[in-house]
Order: C-alpha cells, then structure tokens, then sequence
C-alpha cells in the first residue's frame, strides 16, 4: 500500500477496536488503546494506536489526535523501562509498505533492548503465548503512572 489509500475499516487494528479480534490490553482510555504485540520483536513490545482516528500514516492523523498518542507512547515506555528495566528502547512507527509499514492504521511500537538479546524482525517474530503476554502486561500496567 502506498502513502495515499483510503482507509480499511477491517484492518486488524480496527478489528481489534471493534472487538472482533482479541487482544492483550496493558491499558487504555477514551482515546487511545496499548497492547501487546503477538509478534514480538522483544520482550515487553507493546503497541499503541488511536481509538478515535482513521489515519493510515503520520502524515493523516490529526493534531489533537496524534497529541494525545505521543503522550500515551510517552508513558506506556515510561512503564515499560520501569517494569522490565530494559538497558534501551526503540520507539518505531512505519509509514506505507515501502517504509515497512504492515498494518494501515497508524501505530507506534515500543520494543524493550538488551545489548545482549537480538531483537526479532519485524513482521516475522513467532507468535507469542497469549499467558506470556498477559504477565508482561500486567507487570507494565502496574507501572503506569
């Protein structure tokens, strides 16, 4: 998909919004949702999207939307370096398939580092158990502040 399409109302994050798909929920609000990645590049890879915005890509999104998700990023990593006391994190968002870009509903992965851990690429990590990723959830929503 390019930088300019138009919206998938059944892109698996909206499905997921929707209720239609599962998920491993860290924490949310009115605006924006944080979850745990089914595929992740490490351990403690959350994800975090707008539940008000059909924007695609950076370049779409509202202000006030794009706002409140950078602060929700903010401190969804903030819990996560508290929980899992990670010595880095990566903050990444993908723009159009060519940027590497797999789901068309704007998101933004936080990934835990270790220097001695390799990290999984993206898009082609295992799945993860779900038991796994509801203890890491837990232990990074008991971080929030």
């Amino acid at each position: 998909m390019t930088l300019k399409a138009p919206y998938d109302p059944d892109n698996i994050f909206a499905r997921i919004l929707r209720g239609d798909i599962p998920s491993v929920t860290v924490w949310e609000d009115d605006h924006v949702l944080a979850f745990m990645d089914v595929f992740p590049q490490s351990e403690g890879h959350v994800l975090v999207i707008s539940k008000t915005s059909t924007a695609r890509t950076l370049l779409e999104i509202e202000p006030d939307a794009l706002a409140r998700l950078t602060a929700a990023v903010q401190r969804t990593a903030r819990a996560v370096e508290k929980a899992l006391s990670p010595e880095g994190l990566q903050i990444l968002q993908y723009n159009g398939e060519a940027g590497g870009q797999t789901v068309f509903h704007l998101h933004f992965h936080i990934v835990p580092r270790w220097a001695e851990r390799p990290m999984k690429g993206h898009g082609h990590a295992p799945m993860a158990e779900p038991e796994a990723l509801r203890t890491l959830a837990d232990r990074i929503a008991a971080a929030l502040t």
